[in-house]
């Protein structure tokens, strides 16, 4: 089972992205955007979801994703680690969320390098 250090060691190993913490916890970011928080109690991670999706992924695995009401408006979902089927399923939904916050131009030149997995567009909501 994943847990909160395959989440950091995963992360900052995606092009440019930085740790900082932010509200005591682990954040990451990539050109000043977060895409992964890691709340203290380490079981689960947000990440970016444009809304119509986290809708869809909530509805289909609510096992695995959730939102606590009060990041209800935001363009975020929690992924429970404990639900996650291996580290393959935890890197594509980083860096799917890594996709969402990232410039343009370092998009371009790692997934045309063939760096990054192909996980979905980056064209984020939030």
């Amino acid at each position: 089972m994943p847990d909160s250090e395959d989440v950091r060691r995963i992360a900052l190993s995606l092009p440019e992205t930085v740790e900082k913490v932010a509200w005591e916890m682990p954040t990451f970011r990539v050109a000043g955007k977060m895409f992964v928080t890691v709340p203290d109690d380490e079981t689960s991670f947000a990440v970016r979801c444009p809304r119509h999706e986290r809708t869809e992924l909530i509805a289909a695995e609510p096992e695995k994703f959730w939102v606590p009401p009060h990041e209800a408006g935001s363009a975020w979902v929690r992924v429970r680690l404990a639900a996650l089927d291996d580290g393959d399923e935890l890197r594509d939904i980083l860096v799917d969320s890594w996709k969402q916050a990232a410039p343009a131009r370092l998009l371009e030149s790692f997934e045309s390098s063939g760096l990054l997995p192909d996980s979905g567009t980056g064209d984020g909501d939030g």
